[in-house]
């Protein structure tokens, strides 16, 4: 991963990244957890704001610490940044889950991978999140403007590939349609689509949101050729965010991704 993440690094003095509201003290994840060791990832869109600061908007620092910054390795700017440097923010990818994670959103997420045997907190290591892009914005990426967002993966859209070609992950599991569309978009996959009834999210006022699951293999992303073919499964419902996505629509989820993992690792 360290290969990827030197990369990473010396990208976010670029024009471009500044201008798409990436906070610019902060460290590039290309992971949460210890890749190496993952045959599960999660996917989501970019490393939220809340893993560099309060809710006051200030650097989380001492044990609130998640990941390093310009502050923390005593850097002025990332272009000064030495190999000690670049492994010491790969080991806070790493070790993520053993210090301060934000388990608010990781809690849901790590409850709907049960049925493929991996956790993101088991000390053994079995499962680790990705993203889409593995730099964090100042905002929501829902406020981010269309420009932005395609600077974002024009840098930085390659580092999926390249991460998933480094590691041993077998199963990727893609979190919501944003995820979806984004991921189809930027690897000219389509996916097959199956209409889920289980997953039915009911309105009292609106029409219901009907679920959807998303299923396919590939064995190459953005240029990259992959050692191993890589399942790739998702769900249209955000597991975080969507309104009414109630414990039973994440109880059949969670079934149904165990089953598809049975037939990965089988």
């Amino acid at each position: 991963m360290n290969t990827t993440l030197s990369a990473l690094i010396k990208r976010i003095g670029q024009e471009d990244l500044s201008a798409a509201n990436v906070i610019p003290w902060s460290c590039p994840v290309p992971s949460f957890g210890d890749l190496s060791n993952a045959r599960v990832a999660t996917l989501g869109l970019n490393p939220s704001n809340r893993e560099f600061v309060d809710q006051a908007g200030k650097e989380l620092v001492g044990p609130f610490r998640r990941f390093h910054t310009l502050g923390s390795l005593g850097l002025a700017r990332w272009s000064d940044a030495q190999t000690v440097h670049t492994s010491l923010v790969g080991e806070s990818c790493r070790t993520y889950f053993s210090g301060n994670p934000y388990d608010t959103w990781f809690r849901q997420l790590d409850y709907v991978l049960a049925e493929t045997n991996v956790s993101y907190y088991d000390p053994i290591g079995g499962a680790c999140h990705l993203d889409l892009i593995p730099f964090a914005t100042d905002c929501k990426w829902t406020d981010l403007g269309r420009r932005q967002r395609s600077s974002l993966f024009h840098i930085a859209g390659d580092a999926l590939g390249q991460l998933l070609e480094e590691s041993p992950i077998r199963l990727l599991i893609l979190n919501g349609s944003a995820v979806v569309t984004h991921f189809q978009d930027v690897s000219e996959v389509r996916l097959e689509k199956r209409l889920m009834c289980d997953w039915t999210l009911s309105r009292r006022s609106q029409p219901d949101v009907v679920g959807i699951a998303y299923k396919g293999i590939i064995s190459h992303l953005l240029g990259v050729k992959l050692r191993r073919d890589v399942w790739v499964v998702g769900f249209n419902h955000n597991i975080q965010s969507s309104f009414g996505v109630t414990r039973e629509v994440r109880s059949s989820i969670r079934t149904w991704i165990g089953r598809v993992a049975e037939q990965v690792f089988s």
